[in-house]
């Protein structure tokens, strides 16, 4: 073949090719456009698509921001200012001056119990109770999670072993019935030695979920890049998998705060609790010893568990939005929604006006009499389609 055939020579293309910018795959459209490179695609961006806007820096991390979010730390913030400032307009809570079972009134805001104890004072101070056992089991069931788990993960081999072990039988082992025994054992118990318990008995579910994020990172290219360099265990465990696995660390000791403050409740409900200390759930176990429901003396019992409930909810809704961050489906799943919801009321209204006349009136310039485009009616249709 000559050079000349050659260069005249024309390629024809198999068939016609659809747009990239107008085909929607799983109800989204592309989130980005390339221009001039074949098949066509417009520099434009589809208004209609939802996009997932990236931020910078540290802010990616964080969740963002979500009504759950925000009513979750209102209550949690409240809560906290109530237990840390109420204590300094209150008077002394095992003070027995004051007459009994005196109802709510502007001297005591929640009445008095049967011994002559302000009953404000007293859930005043036994929130702080209440949050300290609260954060130091959670502090302890985190670094047994974090030691049981990620070390176990890591490592591997005999130390996988050994560590899978222990955790395998703390995790058959009942934890309620377990502390009820430890704490009807003890004579003498302590706020210190109730988070402790606590804190011994609620970590193994959270350690066999890190040792499973831990060898899924064990596998990763910069990891195994950091072992070739040379670089020593503890390094890699605290600055290249440590990192990727804050947002998880996060909510498992929100999430044993949480469960070591209705714990404690329980246990003082029970009888079992701190001996000689205030606490909601002493609160709770006086009220009831006391037959204050049957009395009718509900600001007694009310206040306490309505606290322990709100501060319960507020710390679940900031676990679900700390959610958002390990899970990209929950992240994304709201803008996939709306983006399938718009397609299908696109192929509703194409499917109402197949033949894209409008009210049956076409302009001399290919647009219906209300204004609209038949040609971009037809483009529609084909997207949903697609």
């Amino acid at each position: 073949m000559s050079d000349n055939t050659r260069d005249t020579e024309i390629v024809t293309p198999a068939a016609d090719a659809a747009p990239a910018a107008t085909v929607v795959v799983d109800g989204l459209a592309p989130a980005t456009t390339t221009e001039g490179i074949v098949p066509d695609v417009p520099a434009a961006l589809d208004q209609g698509a939802p996009t997932v806007p990236t931020r910078p820096g540290l802010r990616a991390m964080l969740p963002r921001r979500s009504g759950k979010l925000t009513a979750g730390i209102v209550l949690v913030a409240g809560i906290l200012l109530f237990t840390f400032v109420a204590p300094f307009f209150a008077q002394d809570p095992r003070s027995t001056a004051n007459p009994r079972f005196l109802p709510p009134s502007a001297e005591h805001l929640l009445g008095t119990n049967h011994i002559g104890n302000d009953i404000f004072a007293q859930v005043a101070y036994g929130g702080q109770g209440s949050l300290m056992v609260g954060l130091i089991a959670g502090a302890i069931a985190l670094v047994l999670s974090i030691v049981f788990g990620i070390v176990a993960g890591y490592r591997g081999r005999f130390t996988d072993e050994a560590l899978s072990l222990v955790t395998n039988i703390m995790l058959v082992i009942p934890g309620l019935p377990l502390i009820i025994v430890i704490s009807a054992y003890l004579q003498t118990r302590s706020l210190l030695i109730v988070a402790v318990i606590l804190g011994l008995t609620a970590w193994p579910g959270a350690a066999i979920v890190l040792r499973m994020q831990a060898k899924s990172l064990r596998a990763r290219d910069y990891v195994s890049a950091a072992r070739v360099a040379g670089e020593k265990t503890p390094r890699i465990i605290l600055v290249e998998i440590f990192p990727n696995l804050l947002p998880l660390l996060t909510a498992q000791f929100l999430g044993a705060v949480l469960l070591a403050i209705l714990a404690e409740a329980g246990l003082s409900f029970l009888g079992l609790g701190p001996s000689g200390s205030i606490t909601w759930g002493t609160i709770l176990n006086q009220a009831s010893a006391n037959n204050a429901l049957s009395l009718g003396m509900w600001w007694w019992f009310v206040p306490p568990g309505l606290l322990i409930a709100l501060f319960g909810c507020g710390l679940a809704l900031i676990n679900f939005s700390l959610d958002e961050i390990i899970n990209p489906r929950l992240r994304l799943g709201p803008a996939a929604v709306k983006s399938v919801r718009k397609a299908r009321k696109a192929g509703l209204a194409a499917d109402a006006d197949p033949d894209g006349a409008g009210s049956g009136t076409v302009g001399a310039d290919g647009s219906d009499a209300d204004g609209t485009d038949t040609d971009d009616t037809d483009d529609a249709k084909e997207t949903v389609g697609a």
